[in-house]
């Protein structure tokens, strides 16, 4: 909590201990709720008053005078999490899905909420680390924090809760090793014996994935590590977790074979492996007689014929197996699996003739053999197969080439349920199936790893409609129908996307607790989908209605505090000390004004520096969001000083540039980079955030880029591994943005220290044109001549 709001806040509750305006609500309940709030500017209307449970505040259980849950789904809600919630200490259930605007890091003493069992935050623009305290929530099964801005590792605490049942941490910027306990000093995630699901999909996590992690012990169901930065081979430990029905290792760096052993995991249905660096054969893998998934493409497999064990995995719908070496023609019983729906073999060295034969699969939907040496294709029999045989040399044929198995042809649907003729809504309603016009629920439903493909095959999506429909035909939802559509594939990591609309019954629109109510049921996963959907997240859109549902949090602080005429004494008190702050603001503006006041001309003959809107930050500012300048944010630098890797508090990463005393370059190089850096803006170019110029200080803050600098992954010392295409798109991507520089900056700018250190990598490997510190502006070319002249220090090529 701010140390404004603090004061307020101990004012209020004196007043609120003084004059006894506590109604039914527990004391301590009631001053945290309230201290809640004041770090909202966003809340539910109804938030009024001084007693929550006697007074029914929405989103607000009680049970015997004590809070035991706040569930606020997708409610407009914005601020941060004051630490004071950590008093309500009956709390069973925190469920905040779908508030993007909640920002901040969580408290750091949020391990106090001892009988929390549901911890939901997914969807909300929560930073910084996840509390080392999370580990005391003995009581805990579900936490979701997923598709939020956290970064820093893993807590190993989290090993202690021996109850969790639902870990998701996907989406977001987590990175370092996953903890495992060391004997009886120190947890780790192998300690959770009785979790189902380890869902931790795209963040920065590396290093390999450890030994122990795994044991015959567990019972997890899905282990979902897909777009990740692991390296190393895939632990033999993992085959002992014989409970395992998905298994996502892809778009990963792990390395190695890939292990028989895999063969153990009998009633695995998923199996992803793509994206990887996996070499050797592939193991024959007939065991999985349950397998409806199997992903392997865009390995460094060693040459081999299509495997014929493929045609045993009588359960398998989708076949990936893009650019594995695979060579040699097509067996006829490839396509014999009787729910095969897909089969990819793109980019590979597949010969002779496309033959179906006639023991083809009957689920057929698409085939992909692009980029191959096919020379002949039998078209089958059944016209509902989509073929793709672009870039073989049957499509060189003239009479071939306007054929549609010769174009690039993508599979899709307009499938919706139920289908809606209806006219028109205006004021961004939608028309329901019974054609009123009302504001839905809207959102998108993500399945994880479904068990199919068959986009165009309208059974699987009746059903889910038809389950989803009934589900919410329940009384206790205050909801009419539903309606799915706009089912697509995300391409990357093929997660099935669905737009969903839940109408609401009798109103026009949801109230607070009746949206909750449908958010819940997704967020604490009540609703449960058909099995072969695979796991699911639901994140909603922000409901319109609500959008300017909320009031001032002070106003509501104030009024619900508002008693006779101890306000006055109140708002007397207040008026003081915001006197008081407003005049050491006004002190504090004339510094941001002018944040060169001390800079000392005298010394060097420079004049201070001319800005183009650049932030002017402290040097208490940048000490915090680095650790204190520690070493582990420390990530190279040179002859000006060191570069440190630091958080600001809205999560965003950036880099700062810190002279040092004695340095090779000074007041110079920090006066032309700040003066050039913040009057261009390229996407080639390193984007300068801010500066500091206090307490004797030179720093320079940035954009922090992932990656490095061109250096680095040409020299292997990123692990980044650079191939020809790509390396072109670098020097583009550099040419572009010193070609702005020259031409389009205004003045142009000559760099004069262009080499591989001074071109960074972004997390996308788009080349960042950095260091300005040798630069020039270059004016009339008539009246001033600017000397091209390399600078700077060599690049040596040992």
């Amino acid at each position: 909590m701010s140390s404004k709001n603090r004061v307020y806040m101990l004012l209020i509750l004196l007043f609120f201990q003084i004059f006894s305006v506590f109604g039914l609500t527990n004391g301590p309940d009631a001053m945290a709720l309230q201290a809640l709030k004041s770090e909202w500017t966003k809340f539910p209307k109804n938030w009024e008053g001084s007693d929550p449970c006697g007074t029914n505040w929405v989103g607000i259980t009680c049970s015997n005078d004590r809070i035991v849950s706040i569930s606020l789904g997708n409610a407009y809600l914005e601020g941060k999490l004051s630490a004071d919630i950590t008093a309500l200490s009956e709390l069973q259930i925190l469920d905040l899905t779908s508030n993007p605007n909640l920002t901040g890091p969580l408290p750091s003493n949020i391990g106090n909420l001892k009988k929390l069992t549901t911890l939901n935050l997914m969807g909300c623009g929560f930073s910084g680390q996840i509390p080392e305290s999370i580990g005391s929530l003995e009581q805990l099964t579900t936490l979701s924090l997923n598709s939020n801005k956290f970064i820093g590792t893993i807590p190993a605490s989290i090993g202690r809760l021996s109850k969790l049942f639902w870990f998701d941490i996907a989406d977001n910027q987590i990175e370092g090793a996953l903890p495992v306990s060391n004997g009886t000093s120190s947890p780790g995630l192998d300690m959770l014996l009785q979790t189902k699901h380890f869902h931790f999909g795209n963040n920065k996590l590396s290093g390999d994935i450890p030994e122990k992690l795994f044991s015959s012990n567990m019972t997890l169901l899905h282990v979902l590590f897909d777009g990740n930065q692991f390296t190393g081979k895939i632990p033999d430990s993992l085959s002992l977790v014989k409970t395992l029905t998905v298994l996502r290792l892809d778009r990963n760096k792990l390395t190695g074979d890939i292990p028989s052993s895999l063969n153990n995991l009998t009633i695995l249905q998923e199996l992803y492996l793509a994206n990887n660096r996996f070499t050797g054969s592939l193991p024959n893998l007939t065991s999985l007689t349950s397998l409806y998934t199997l992903d392997v493409s865009n390995n460094q497999l060693q040459f081999s014929l299509v495997p014929s064990w493929i045609s045993s995995l009588r359960s398998l719908a989708t076949l990936r197996m893009e650019a594995i070496q695979l060579e040699g023609p097509i067996p006829i019983f490839l396509f014999s699996p009787t729910q095969l729906q897909t089969v990819v073999l793109k980019r590979n060295q597949i010969n002779a003739t496309l033959d179906f034969g006639t023991i083809y699969s009957n689920q057929l939907e698409f085939v992909d053999l692009q980029y191959n040496y096919i020379t002949d294709y039998k078209p089958s029999a059944n016209k509902r197969i989509q073929v793709m045989l672009a870039d073989n040399p049957v499509c060189q044929d003239p009479a071939n080439r306007l054929s549609e198995y010769c174009n690039a042809i993508q599979h899709n649907t307009s499938f919706s349920a139920p289908q809606i003729n209806c006219p028109r809504c205006g004021q961004g309603k939608e028309p329901s199936p019974a054609c009123r016009c009302v504001y839905p629920v809207t959102g998108i439903l993500t399945f994880r790893s479904p068990s199919f493909s068959g986009y165009t095959n309208d059974t699987n999506f009746n059903t889910l409609h038809q389950g989803l429909d009934e589900f919410f035909k329940n009384p206790s939802y205050p909801v009419d129908s539903v309606v799915i559509r706009n089912i697509r594939e995300n391409p990357t990591d093929h997660h099935l996307l669905i737009d969903l609309l839940v109408f609401p019954s009798e109103k026009e629109t949801f109230n607070v607790t009746g949206m909750d109510s449908v958010i819940s049921a997704f967020s604490t996963h009540t609703y449960k989908q058909p099995p072969i959907f695979g796991p699911y997240i639901f994140k909603a859109d922000q409901y319109s209605p609500f959008s300017g549902g909320s009031m001032s949090a002070n106003k509501g602080i104030i009024i619900g505090a508002a008693v006779g005429g101890a306000v006055l004494l109140l708002l007397l008190t207040i008026a003081g000390i915001y006197a008081l702050r407003q005049r050491n603001r006004a002190d504090r503006a004339a510094g941001r004004n002018n944040p060169f006041a001390k800079w000392n001309k005298s010394k060097s003959n420079i004049d201070a520096p001319q800005l183009m809107g650049a932030k002017a930050f402290t040097f208490d500012e940048l000490k915090k969001c680095t650790d204190n300048f520690s070493k582990a944010n420390d990530v190279g630098g040179g002859g000006y000083g060191q570069v440190y890797k630091g958080v600001l508090p809205s999560g965003e990463l950036i880099a700062i540039k810190r002279a040092q005393q004695g340095s090779s370059q000074g007041e110079l190089e920090f006066k032309t980079e700040i003066e050039l850096l913040s009057r261009v803006h390229h996407k080639n170019v390193v984007k300068l955030l801010g500066f500091c110029f206090d307490k004797t200080e030179q720093m320079l803050v940035y954009e922090y880029i992932p990656n490095g600098s061109l250096t680095d992954s040409l020299s292997g010392k990123s692990g980044i591994t650079l191939d020809w295409t790509t390396r072109l798109r670098i020097i583009l991507g550099s040419s572009k943005g010193l070609a702005y520089l020259h031409e389009n900056a205004d003045p142009p700018i000559i760099h004069r220290d262009i080499k591989s250190n001074n071109i960074l990598l972004n997390e996308s490997l788009t080349a960042k044109v950095a260091d300005f510190g040798l630069s020039k502006l270059v004016g009339d070319p008539e009246k001033v001549h600017v000397t091209t002249q390399v600078k700077g220090t060599l690049v040596s090529r040992e």
